[in-house]
């Protein structure tokens, strides 16, 4: 069988487990207090090309997603999202459960739009009974989108300007940000996007990392966060071991070289498809690829290989996902395409 169903399969990268076997006898400090979660941040900070940052380090990305959110909102407000955000479809009501809504606008190919997003907080002011509701307290999006897309610089700077203007943060959720910031598509780097937002998050889960994800945030905008971190079951007693693997993913570039390779292959298979007469069903310059196959088509390929299907099965047609990875082998794409 050939897996293309997301990119967190495999556990994690040789030189991250290389790491971790190397160091795993070694005595430290728990809850990132360690002197490898003090380099990694270092190193985080000069990609990001701010000495100021906050850094953080929790264990996956529904929490830090919950937990970033619940840090940043006051009791009466909650989160701007796409109504096809993470946090509002595949989070099984993590935001609500800490006592926040998500507030979503239209999506755009799983982006939003900054001028609806001023109309959204402008209407909600402009009416009367506002201090009735839940107040637009942040924005959330994802770079990547749930699509695969990606937001323009333009797009971006658009985005936190209204939220600027309305005092609010802006929050990126960044689980695949590796494989966003390596797309030929995009017109972006780390640094820049750290100047576009309050915080952001940095994926390892998905990219490269047996697990854990790294939050960056202007300095002291998040309050007390540590203890929060606990409260939503975050925080790794052994810290180290977030560390050490962002540690490995920062030095001498291996993050951004094993996300280009995923996007590599995923631009083989897109154009694998689309040479057999498949059109995108929306055109992602990331891993994340998209087609709306003949469900016969489909059942056939599903014989050896396995992907994710993209809401429910179609009577004649279905959409599915095919997703590649730091891991992905260049003949597994040629074996799937070779079989449609």
């Amino acid at each position: 069988m050939f897996h293309f169903d997301t990119d967190y399969m495999e556990g994690a990268h040789p030189m991250v487990m290389q790491r971790l076997l190397e160091t795993n006898l070694e005595q430290t400090p728990g809850y990132g207090t360690d002197s490898y979660c003090d380099e990694a941040r270092q190193l985080i900070r000069k990609a990001c090309g701010d000495d100021s940052l906050d850094v953080y380090f929790l264990v996956g990305g529904t929490q830090t997603n919950a937990t970033v959110i619940d840090a940043l909102l006051s009791h009466h407000e909650g989160v701007v999202a796409a109504a096809s955000g993470h946090i509002n479809v595949h989070e099984s009501g993590a935001i609500e459960a800490s006592g926040h809504k998500v507030l979503t606008l239209p999506s755009h190919n799983g982006k939003v739009d900054a001028q609806e997003l001023k109309q959204f907080i402008n209407d909600f002011y402009a009416d009367e009974t506002y201090e009735h509701m839940v107040a637009p307290g942040m924005l959330y999006i994802s770079y990547p989108s749930e699509y695969g897309t990606i937001y323009t610089k333009a797009e971006l700077q658009q985005l936190h300007a209204v939220c600027q203007k309305a005092h609010i943060p802006m929050f990126i959720d960044g689980a695949r940000l590796g494989y966003g910031l390596s797309s030929d598509a995009a017109d972006i780097t780390l640094p820049e996007l750290a100047t576009l937002c309050e915080v952001f998050y940095i994926g390892g889960t998905k990219v490269g990392a047996l697990f854990g994800e790294c939050v960056v945030a202007h300095q002291g905008l998040l309050h007390h966060f540590t203890s929060l971190v606990k409260q939503h079951g975050a925080l790794l007693a052994k810290g180290r071991l977030l560390g050490l693997q962002f540690g490995t993913l920062f030095t001498d570039n291996l993050y951004f070289r094993i996300a280009r390779h995923a996007v590599e292959q995923a631009m083989r298979l897109k154009a694998g498809f689309v040479a057999k007469g498949y059109a995108p069903f929306i055109d992602s310059p990331t891993n994340q690829q998209f087609f709306t196959l003949p469900n016969d088509v489909m059942d056939r390929l599903a014989q050896r290989h396995t992907f994710e299907v993209w809401g429910r099965r179609g009577e004649t047609h279905t959409t599915v996902r095919f997703v590649t990875s730091w891991a992905t082998k260049p003949e597994d794409v040629e074996a799937l395409i070779a079989d449609l």
